[in-house]
């Protein structure tokens, strides 16, 4: 519609309708479900707590985890929850030496039940009785080291951080109009750019007492509103 194209977005729209009209259950899967969420086909807050929250990081997929963090945002009581399973999923990358983000990852590959290593990380020389999280593991046809350490389409903490943390959103096309609620969760400061065809969003967030103090610099051509 907004690109002129009637045609095509009347046969989007009798598609979705068709679509909606048969909702499989998500069979537990915390990235079906979080698109459920996202859709509003589902309510928010009861697939969070039924399929996303359950095992925390468990079940966490780094292609999608914008979508899953997203979903998390709208049903969780707070940000804090999420961004304490972005420290146990993401977090726990960082502490096996992840400095880009991988393909794909799971919590089981790098720690047991009781929360101990049972995996070395890509920093470190071959242990004896661990694991290697390149080399052993990975999925389908990726396993083994065609298992990508550096992978575009698991960025999704990135905007979700700019998005969700900062609370910059866009309100029109280009940027020109955006919006800003920062949320800290259980941070006590937080600081970033978000790029734009204006220019750089320059945002700063401080916790003080029960408020926040904000620094917001829009470049020339984009507005808060």
């Amino acid at each position: 519609s907004v690109l002129g194209e009637s045609h095509q977005a009347h046969r989007c729209a009798e598609t979705a309708q068709r679509m909606d009209s048969h909702i499989p259950d998500c069979g537990g899967s915390k990235q079906a479900a979080s698109f459920l969420s996202m859709s509003g086909i589902g309510d928010a807050k009861k697939i969070y707590n039924d399929v996303i929250k359950p095992g925390g990081a468990k079940g966490y997929s780094t292609f999608l985890g914008y979508y899953t963090l997203s979903a998390a945002a709208l049903g969780a009581d707070t940000y804090a929850e999420v961004i304490d399973v972005m420290r146990e999923y993401w977090g726990t990358m960082l502490d096996l030496g992840a400095t880009t983000f991988w393909e794909d990852f799971s919590i089981d590959w790098a720690k047991n039940d009781t929360g101990e290593f049972i995996a070395y990380g890509i920093d470190k020389l071959p242990t004896p009785g661990l694991k290697d999280i390149h080399g052993d593991y990975g999925a389908y046809c990726y396993v083994g080291f065609r298992h990508s350490l550096c992978h575009g389409w698991s960025s999704g903490p990135a905007p979700w951080l700019a998005e969700n943390v900062l609370g910059i959103r866009c309100a029109e096309a280009g940027m020109k109009k955006i919006t800003f609620n920062p949320n800290l969760g259980s941070l006590k400061y937080a600081r970033g750019k978000v790029p734009t065809p204006n220019g750089e969003i320059q945002v700063e967030v401080e916790k003080s007492g029960d408020k926040l103090k904000t620094n917001l610099i829009l470049p020339d051509g984009t507005e808060r509103v």
